[in-house]
């Protein structure tokens, strides 16, 4: 899966570098490192949500089905009632989740990945069997690193 994956990402990844340096063209000051004109970046607005704690975990569980609100609490380990309703808000604001309001006393509520999300879950898996399968070289790394740095 991994060879499939790095084919042609050398040019891909060019094509993306060109987008982000357009974005920070846009910035008043041209300085790539400045939040400015940021807003406009498609790679670093998106990845910005999608690499938060929460969000592909939240994407993740409902692309198996549509859940409501308190299994999808007891689902996704650690979350906090509070933070899953901000996820789940910023989600559904970017149109990859919708939300269903069913008119029975109290009212329940059920997300679902509408199919702008289910269109994020191919790269999104990828990028989840990368790191699954890399997982330990990473692990290894980082502890060969912190003892050069240590010791």
């Amino acid at each position: 899966m991994s060879e499939n994956i790095e084919t042609g990402s050398v040019e891909a990844l060019a094509g993306l570098l060109t987008i982000w340096e357009t974005a920070a063209a846009a910035s008043e000051d041209g300085d790539p490192r400045s939040n400015q004109g940021f807003h406009n970046c498609p790679i670093r607005n998106v990845l910005d949500r999608l690499g938060d704690k929460w969000s592909t975990l939240i994407l993740l569980r409902l692309s198996r089905e549509p859940c409501r609100f308190s299994a999808l609490h007891r689902q996704v380990p650690d979350i906090s009632k509070r933070m899953l309703t901000l996820t789940l808000r910023n989600l559904e604001r970017d149109g990859m989740v919708s939300r269903t309001v069913f008119p029975t006393k109290p009212p329940s509520v059920e997300y679902a990945l509408t199919p702008l999300g289910r269109s994020v879950l191919g790269p999104l898996g990828a990028l989840v069997l990368w790191a699954d399968e890399r997982f330990a070289e990473i692990r290894e790394n980082r502890s060969r690193y912190d003892m050069e740095e240590v010791g």
